[in-house]
C-alpha cells in the first residue's frame, strides 16, 4: 500500500516510522512545504528499514502522491504549552485550503486521513473541501484517548491493555466522554472485574485515570513541547485497518448530520474500518450523565465550527 504523509513534523514523521516497523506501507511519500525536511526525515526513516520492514521510503512533492490509497494530513501549526486544540482552529483552517486540492489533483481516490489539530473540526473542514463521501474523509479523533483509557485501566486492574475494551468518544479534547457504563475486561465489565481482582474502581480511582486520559496532551506538551508517538501510533493503526480491509472498530472521528440533536457535527464514534474507510458507525451503549456528556460535547464542536466560514467543496467523488 502506498501512503502519503502532509507535514513532515513531529506527528507526520512519527507516522511514517510507526508505519514501517509495523510494516504496514510498502511505499510512504512524505510531503512538506520545507523539502529538505521532508528529505531528511524520509532518508532517517528508511535506514530503520533494515531493522523491521521493507518499505519505501521517500520525500517528494504533491505529484509523488499519485496512486496513493491514504493520504494522512498532518500539516499545520503546532499547538503551543496552554492552548486548547479550538484554538488552533483558523490557522490550521487556511493551511488546509492550500493543501487539500493538491492532494485530491495527485491522488483523487485516496483515503484522506486528518491528523491535525483541532482534529474533529478540521476533519469537518477537510470533508467540505474534498468533496467525497464522508466514509472517505475522517480523522483520528479519539483513537489516542481510547488507548489512554485502555491502558490506565489495564494498569490499574493488572491486566493486559489487550484485554481491555473502553472507548472516549465525542471531541479529541477536554470535552471527551470516558465510555465507563461500557468499559469491558474480556466480557465481564470493569468494575466486576475491579472488584474480582481486588482493585476496587472508586471514586478517586476514576478521577485518576479520568484526569490521566482527558489531560495527557497538556502534561506531555508542558514536559516536551508536543506529542507525536502516541498520535504516530494510532495513525498507523488505521492505515492498517484499511490495508487489510480489517473492519476493525476504531474511534475516529467523521461528519455526522446529528448527534442528539446538535449537528452538523465532527466527532468520534466507535466505527468500522477498512479498505474503502468508514463502512458502519456503532453507537455504544451510555448512561445517562454519559449521553448527556455526548451532547455537550457535540454542542461545544457545533458551536466552534459555527465561528468558521469553512470554504466550499470540490466535486472529487468516488
Amino acid at each position: 500500500m502506498k501512503v502519503g504523509i502532509i507535514g513532515a513534523g513531529l506527528v507526520g514523521s512519527a507516522a511514517g516510522y510507526a508505519l514501517v516497523l509495523r510494516g504496514v506501507a510498502s511505499d510512504v511519500v512524505l510531503v512538506d512545504m520545507n523539502r529538505e525536511r521532508a528529505d531528511a526525515e524520509a532518508e532517517d526513516i528508511l535506514h530503520a528499514t533494515p531493522f523491521a520492514h521493507a518499505t519505501r521510503v521517500r520525500g517528494g512533492d504533491y505529484r509523488d502522491l499519485a496512486g496513493a490509497e491514504v493520504v494522512i494530513l498532518a500539516a499545520g501549526v503546532a499547538q503551543k504549552e496552554g492552548e486548547t486544540r479550538l484554538a488552533l482552529l483558523d490557522r490550521n483552517a487556511r493551511v488546509f485550503a492550500d493543501i487539500l486540492p493538491r492532494v485530491l489533483d495527485a491522488a483523487p481516490q485516496t483515503l484522506v486521513v486528518v491528523a491535525t489539530n483541532p482534529v474533529d473540526i478540521m476533519t469537518q473542514v477537510a470533508t467540505r473541501l474534498a468533496g467525497l463521501p464522508r466514509g472517505r474523509v475522517f480523522g483520528s479523533g479519539t483513537i489516542l484517548d481510547t488507548a489512554r483509557f485502555r491502558a490506565l485501566l489495564s494498569g490499574h486492574l493488572g491486566l493486559a491493555a489487550a484485554s481491555v475494551h473502553a472507548y472516549v468518544v465525542g471531541e479529541h479534547g477536554d470535552s471527551e466522554v470516558l465510555c465507563w457504563s461500557s468499559a469491558q475486561a474480556g466480557s465481564v465489565p470493569v468494575a466486576e472485574v475491579a472488584e474480582q481482582v481486588g482493585r476496587p474502581l472508586d471514586q478517586p480511582s476514576r478521577e485518576r485515570i479520568d484526569n490521566g486520559v482527558r489531560h495527557a496532551a497538556y502534561r506531555i506538551i508542558h514536559g516536551k513541547g508536543s506529542t507525536n508517538y502516541g498520535i504516530g501510533g494510532g495513525l498507523a493503526r488505521i492505515v492498517e485497518a484499511v490495508a487489510e480491509d480489517e473492519g476493525a472498530v476504531l474511534t475516529v472521528s467523521m461528519l455526522e448530520a446529528a448527534v442528539d440533536g446538535h449537528g452538523p457535527v465532527t466527532l468520534s464514534l466507535p466505527r468500522v474500518v477498512g479498505r474503502n474507510g468508514v463502512h458502519h458507525t456503532l453507537m455504544p451503549p451510555l448512561d445517562d450523565r454519559e449521553s448527556a456528556a455526548l451532547a455537550d460535547s457535540a454542542r461545544t464542536l457545533v458551536e466552534a465550527a459555527d465561528g468558521l466560514t469553512l470554504p466550499e467543496g470540490g466535486s472529487h467523488g468516488g
